[in-house]
């Protein structure tokens, strides 16, 4: 019993930080219909900023802040620099971009902060408890307290304020909306604020959690969200969430309890495969 829950608190704490990366791509495909895969290395931007402000400081608060908004106006400049002179393109065209950028970006990090894995020693201000007999442990409690926080205020947003109306009214018809009085480039300049900012929270909670940061961090998330998103359903939030966190307790499982002979980052897109033959709008998407 003590192992089940072990690893149900590790596949909860893998599928919450999951969400986080994840949400950011599904608001910005939601919102624009782009496949933004550089978005992983805006996350991985986000854990060096906040590595070395919290270095500099010391403070794990001043390392979200400064990372959100440096995050956050990157997301911005990526948007209009990038993807906004590009939309009257093909949707192939901003991908490969997005794709370029990744990699520009992944090599900047590795020019500026070298190559080698660099240590997150965060010391967070509360101790680790006793569950059922479980230690869970201060890392863990920090993944599952800002998680959580992070999906309660994006749910706010998204259901009680106008700037989330305006967003959900940008993601089912740009046009209609524009049409109607909504500011659409505003709408989506914000939309990637938000997401990019989420992003570097969740880059930080990774790095404290799993206490490395290294240039090629992205990689695999980059991949693995997109994954999540169609399996969640194409531009749905909920989904992704709902998406990210079977797969952290599946991924737990199964590593836990079998030895499969594949990579856990398999899992991923095995899903994503059984999800689309037995409904291919995904878990929360619409026809």
């Amino acid at each position: 019993m003590d192992l089940f829950l072990e690893q149900l608190l590790n596949g909860l704490a893998a599928g919450a930080m999951y969400s986080l990366i994840t949400l950011g791509l599904a608001l910005i495909y939601g919102v624009m219909k782009i496949l933004h895969v550089a978005h992983a290395s805006v996350y991985t931007t986000g854990a060096y900023i906040g590595l070395v402000t919290y270095t500099q400081t010391g403070s794990l608060l001043a390392a979200f802040l400064v990372s959100m908004v440096f995050c956050a106006v990157l997301g911005v400049l990526i948007e209009r620099f990038v993807y906004f002179p590009l939309l009257k393109y093909p949707a192939y065209v901003p991908l490969i971009s997005s794709i370029a950028l990744m990699i520009a970006i992944e090599e900047l990090c590795r020019v500026f902060a070298g190559p080698e894995v660099r240590t997150f020693p965060a010391e967070l201000p509360f101790s680790d408890i006793s569950v059922c007999g479980v230690t869970v442990s201060s890392t863990l409690i920090a993944v599952y307290a800002v998680s959580a926080l992070v999906l309660f205020l994006l749910w706010l947003l998204m259901t009680k304020t106008e700037l989330g109306l305006a967003m959900r009214a940008v993601s089912q018809d740009m046009e209609t909306a524009s049409a109607l009085g909504v500011a659409t480039h505003r709408t989506v300049a914000i939309t990637f604020v938000i997401g990019s900012a989420i992003a570097a929270v969740a880059g930080i909670l990774v790095g404290i959690y799993y206490n490395q940061v290294y240039p090629m961090m992205g990689e695999v998330p980059a991949y693995k969200t997109l994954a999540l998103i169609v399996v969640g359903g194409m531009g749905s939030a909920p989904g992704a969430v709902l998406a990210s966190m079977l797969l952290g307790v599946a991924e737990t499982f199964l590593i836990g309890y079998t030895n499969i002979p594949m990579p856990r980052d398999a899992l991923a897109f095995i899903a994503m495969i059984i999800i689309l033959m037995w409904r291919p709008t995904g878990l929360l998407g619409k026809r």
